[in-house]
């Protein structure tokens, strides 16, 4: 597994590999890759976006040399119209897209750390300024909650079905997005390092209770009733459950 190291030393041979193509204007660090590189170890990927010169982007989704003139590639496939992933054989893995500048007001993104550009370029272009695709948690408790009781009654009663998948997804997976809301609102953080576009994202750093709680109330497939009932008992027990909807989810969480 590459070392933070050597993932901060492939980003920079990157940077200078296109600085070399003298068709770009920037490589902008995301996430781990940018501003937050402290989080850096042997799982991280490295998220860059490309600045592109004028009418250059398709030459650099249409020709990778960019990227294996550095070291070899393993495997990579074009998973969206702007971008890659691409693992090398090293083991360093990349998810990166590729824009134009006049692209950039419209593309949601965090802000990130410039890793090269160009003399001259106006790097203030490479702060985000759409808030499409940003998570935006609604801070009504009572909207939350609702969400989450109706789907764990939703869940339970598929599973009554006989449609677990449903349920295990209404349960474990709408039904905690909601819980996981609440958790951001209840719970004091350890650490301020929220991903605005994944709120389940380092949520045991975060929080010290989250992995038990989290431990209890996704339980798996097989055990769905077992964590509504353990995301009922603690919604019952940070808020005011309505006692009609917790009674009826009860009622479907009995096998």
């Amino acid at each position: 597994m590459p070392t933070p190291n050597e993932l901060i030393e492939r980003l920079t041979q990157i940077g200078q590999s296109l600085k070399n193509t003298n068709a770009a204007y920037a490589l902008l660090g995301l996430g781990s890759a940018g501003r937050e590189q402290d989080r850096l170890d042997q799982y991280s990927d490295l998220d860059f976006f490309v600045i592109a010169k004028e009418q250059k982007k398709q030459s650099f989704l249409k020709d990778l040399s960019w990227l294996t003139q550095i070291s070899p590639a393993g495997y990579y496939f074009q998973n969206t119209v702007d971008g890659f992933k691409f693992l090398y054989k090293d083991g360093i893995f990349c998810e990166f897209a590729i824009f134009e500048a006049d692209e950039l007001p419209s593309i949601p993104f965090s802000q990130g750390k410039v890793i090269w550009s160009e003399s001259g370029f106006d790097t203030s272009l490479l702060h985000p300024t759409s808030t499409q695709g940003v998570y935006q948690r609604s801070d009504d408790i009572e909207w939350i909650l609702g969400e989450a009781l109706t789907n764990l009654y939703v869940g339970l009663g598929r599973y009554q079905r006989g449609e677990k998948l449903s349920a295990f997804k209404f349960v474990q997976s709408f039904a905690l997005d909601r819980l996981i809301d609440l958790c951001h609102i209840q719970w004091t953080p350890k650490q301020n390092s929220q991903d605005i576009f994944m709120p389940d994202r380092r949520l045991e750093n975060r929080f010290e209770a989250a992995e038990a709680l989290i431990d209890q109330c996704a339980q798996g497939y097989s055990k769905t009733i077992e964590s509504a009932l353990a995301q009922l008992r603690w919604l019952e027990e940070h808020f005011e459950v309505n006692s009609a909807i917790a009674g009826e989810i009860r009622r479907l969480g009995k096998k």
